[in-house]
């Protein structure tokens, strides 16, 4: 099994990645200032703010689920893998 050791370590790597853009995530969503748009002049100035902020979380959102998907299916390779060599 010595061979899966570079494979398991590149799984666990991109499994760690994808937990750091999911607390990256976080720290961006928790810089928003509210959850509302502002449409009232007084608020104006808020928008290109909010747009911004909204389109790295939405960066990072199609990001995490492409990664995820991938860390899914890589790893389900490798215990099929390892199955296939233990039985």
């Amino acid at each position: 099994m010595t061979h899966m050791v570079p494979w398991i370590s590149a799984w666990m790597l991109l499994a760690m990645f994808v937990l750091g853009l999911a607390l990256y995530r976080k720290f961006l969503s928790a810089h928003e200032e509210d959850r509302y748009v502002h449409i009232s002049e007084g608020e104006a100035r808020f928008i290109p703010h909010q747009v911004a902020v909204n389109q790295k979380i939405d960066k990072v959102d199609r990001w995490g689920e492409a990664l995820t998907i991938a860390t899914l299916v890589a790893g389900m390779g490798l215990a099929a893998v390892y199955l296939y060599f233990i039985l």
